[in-house]
């Protein structure tokens, strides 16, 4: 499924409003990937307006304020720090592609332990490139990034002698009964459910991230204090609580073929979460009450 290039919504955020396809998008498969934690984010690929090669961050697909650099001058007058160090060597090292391509810079090589972002990850052996870089998405464009649609990478770039390109081989098994015997369950209680209007929605989800950040046990205590400060009813947010209990049963049916290790502050961790892409959506598949959490509190490096 292609997707103009938006944030992928955590799958219960998505039925505050009435929205009950992600009930199908649970049990219809499709493409599955871990989510990498990395940063910054890395575009790379052949910019369609100039047919040149480029390298840039999110700031690429900017509507007003463009930051593509198909040259070391253009990274010097369009970035500082840190990221232009990092788009230099993506700009030397990247291999040249017709496609766009998005992933998230992991580091430089000589190490075998990265923590880009949250989560710190160990290799099994010193990486010997001069880059690391998860890749995640494609995107097509006709005429220049503006309008740019985004779909899941299929395939992953191949590893050379500058870059190790991250992608764990990750699969989804086939029987979800119970998966679908939930999704029914939410599919009537979505009947008793006054639903939310877009901004009713946008505003309680800041609260529920607020509980998420400051460790607010999200129970049925919680849910109807959210739920009468904001004058909703309470049986929408019971839905959302079910449909999160949904998405962690999900784990369950993942595997992951992956020598990497994860930890967060030396606790030994799984993937941060995957992204699953079908007919239905693309949702991302994340413990917030661990990676939300720690995604929120821990200092960034970068």
């Amino acid at each position: 499924m292609s997707m103009k290039n938006t944030h992928i919504e955590h799958p219960e955020d998505t039925i505050l409003t009435g929205d009950l396809s992600v009930l199908d998008w649970f049990t219809s498969g499709g493409n599955i990937s871990a989510k990498i934690d990395g940063a910054p984010a890395i575009v790379w690929g052949r910019n369609p307006a100039s047919g040149k090669f480029f390298v840039g961050t999110k700031s690429v697909f900017n509507k007003k304020l463009i930051k593509i650099n198909e040259s070391h001058e253009d990274i010097n007058k369009n970035h500082v720090g840190n990221v232009a160090d990092i788009l230099h060597q993506c700009l030397d090292y990247l291999p040249r592609t017709d496609y766009i391509i998005q992933g998230d810079f992991i580091g430089f090589g000589g190490d075998n332990v990265y923590c880009p972002n949250t989560i710190t990850y160990v290799f099994p052996k010193i990486v010997t490139q001069e880059i690391i870089i998860a890749p995640h998405t494609g995107y097509t464009a006709e005429k220049d990034l503006r309008d740019a649609v985004a779909h899941p990478l299929i395939t992953t770039p191949n590893d050379n002698d500058d870059v190790l390109f991250v992608k764990p081989y990750v699969t989804l098994d086939k029987n979800l009964d119970d998966i679908k015997d939930m999704c029914d369950f939410a599919r009537q209680m979505s009947t008793m459910c006054e639903f939310l209007s877009n901004k009713e929605a946008t505003q309680i989800k800041k609260q529920l991230n607020a509980c998420i950040r400051e460790i607010i046990e999200i129970d049925d205590i919680t849910l109807e204090a959210l739920a009468h400060s904001n004058q909703i009813d309470v049986n929408v947010l019971r839905l959302w609580k079910l449909v999160e209990s949904i998405k962690h049963d999900m784990f369950a049916y993942i595997r992951t073929d992956n020598e990497i290790e994860c930890y967060i502050e030396e606790r030994e961790t799984e993937h941060e979460g995957y992204v699953m892409d079908n007919e239905f959506g693309t949702y991302k598949i994340i413990n917030r009450d661990v990676f939300s959490h720690a995604n929120f509190t821990i200092a960034k490096s970068w």
